[in-house]
């Protein structure tokens, strides 16, 4: 029996324009260039290290299960180590693909010039380009094509060489440590953020990777995983890791979203009836869905009564199983109907008119999770204790650097994000295990993995009218110090 034909193919010929003679020497010396690679018997062991991390990185910024397209795929030994559900590589190196095809049938391939992606037409839920931008034409013309392949919820991770790697690399190659190499583009992270800018996308995160890029045992993972995230070694990192969003249109968002505002109350009886006083009705419609958590008062009972007293409001009450405002969310999500999920604390410290603002951030596509902050403006009077602010501050730099995006305020209860994100970051809570019973950083972590863009909305922090507190300061400043740990492990040093 025959062995299946690899899945290669080519575009359908069509007649192109007149190339720029430039740009068909530039590109013909590039195919003939990776051609030879292609056919080399093997990598040198300064690629395989270098491939075996950029793997690693790429694993965790591109959840399986996803439809993937690589542009520059070479091998395909990145696109099928991310285990996408559909993978799709492109490169103009006819040795390249038809190697790719043979290494994973299981995945399709195109041998295509990645300056006209004209022959694609499908979206993608993420696209690579690893080491391509370094080493092309026009970087704009191609990024440029990039939309018409892309969700709102694309990402696109690229990674480039540091400009400071320039004379090292030229070594290893005269000393037959690494292949030849042509010319490159070395692209700084501005210049990188200014080309993304030019096409409409826009920055999320960026990491700096790839401190020793050569298999010496018992250091290769201290250097890469650990000391390359730390001052000042992270600025000699090998490559820059960049993941990019489109920017938002409007054209492309729901027109209405429906809104689904989550109330865990635990002896809250007392600001029940000024929630359903001043909860504003935002988009096409907004209900609120109040999960009671074993109240030592009446709380269930006053929100039954007042759900019987205004019989025009979409809302509905749940009694919960479980323990802690987490599990309370989790319910209160699962049950929602809305396209927007909230969160609004019982205590009231943050009043409901401002969910407003939360709503027109959200739904305008500026961020894709959107937290308040209660340290910007002047507190009431007793608002947060001195001790709680301090810790909320340090917490606050110390996540920022976690999770690669500013978090000046991470235990601020008002955070919001679509219901298709938050059913994404359920499908990948796995990846972090049921260890918050706070709930704010099992998603705030959920959000830092699918490199959703977290935008802060600055609010007034009210006191409390009703009740006390139920934050205990010391056993949970203990908690959350063993979560920085948890998210160094599980985000950082991956």
């Amino acid at each position: 029996m025959l062995p299946a034909e690899p899945r290669v193919r080519d575009p359908v010929a069509s007649p192109a324009p007149a190339a720029d003679a430039r740009r068909a020497a530039f590109n013909a010396a590039r195919a003939a260039h990776w051609d030879a690679v292609a056919r080399a018997a093997v990598p040198s062991a300064f690629a395989r290290e270098y491939y075996s991390r950029l793997a690693e990185i790429y694993r965790f910024l591109i959840p399986p299960g996803l439809r993937v397209l690589e542009v520059g795929c070479g091998s395909g030994d990145l696109l099928a180590a991310v285990e996408p559900r559909d993978g799709l590589g492109v490169d103009f190196s006819s040795e390249m693909v038809n190697r790719a095809a043979l290494r994973h049938p299981t995945l399709r391939f195109l041998r295509i010039d990645a300056h006209d992606l004209s022959a694609l037409h499908e979206p993608f839920d993420a696209v690579i380009l690893s080491d391509l931008l370094n080493d092309v034409f026009d970087v704009q013309q191609i990024l440029n094509q990039l939309h018409r392949l892309c969700l709102p919820t694309t990402r696109v991770v690229l990674n480039v060489f540091s400009r400071l790697w320039e004379t090292p690399l030229y070594l290893a190659t005269a000393l037959g440590l690494s292949r030849p190499r042509l010319e490159q583009n070395w692209l700084t992270l501005d210049d990188i953020r200014g080309l993304l800018s030019l096409a409409n996308f826009e920055m999320i995160e960026h990491r700096q990777d790839v401190l020793l890029p050569v298999p010496v045992p018992g250091l290769r993972s201290l250097a890469n995983r650990y000391l390359v995230k730390l001052w000042p070694l992270r600025h000699l990192a090998l490559t820059n890791v960049v993941v990019a969003r489109p920017e938002p249109r409007r054209d492309r968002l729901p027109d209405r979203p429906t809104v689904s505002v989550i109330v865990p109350a635990r002896n809250e009886a007392g600001n029940i009836a000024r929630i359903f006083r001043e909860m504003p009705q935002m988009g096409g419609g907004t209900e609120i869905v109040f999960v009671e958590g074993h109240s030592r008062d009446d709380t269930y009972d006053v929100i039954a009564a007042a759900i019987r007293d205004h019989p025009g409001v979409d809302c509905r009450l749940y009694r919960q199983q479980g323990k802690g405002k987490g599990d309370a969310v989790r319910l209160g999500f699962e049950r929602a109907k809305g396209d927007i999920l909230m969160i609004l604390d019982a205590d009231l410290t943050v009043a409901p008119s401002d969910l407003t603002r939360f709503f027109d951030v959200i739904s305008s596509g500026k961020g894709d999770f959107i937290n308040g902050v209660r340290l910007v403006y002047p507190m009431a009077d007793e608002a947060m204790r001195f001790f709680n602010l301090v810790g909320n501050k340090f917490f606050s730099w110390a996540f920022s650097w976690l999770l690669g995006q500013p978090i000046k305020d991470t235990l601020c209860g008002t955070k919001v994000l679509w219901k298709t994100d938050y059913a994404r970051i359920a499908q990948n809570r796995a990846y972090f295990g049921d260890f918050d019973p706070f709930g704010d950083f099992d998603l705030l972590f959920g959000a830092a993995r699918l490199s959703l863009k977290i935008v802060e909305v600055p609010i007034r922090y009210g006191a409390r009218d009703y009740g006390t507190t139920n934050i205990q300061r010391w056993r949970h400043g203990l908690l959350l110090l063993r979560m920085v740990a948890f998210a160094a492990r599980r985000i950082k040093f991956v």
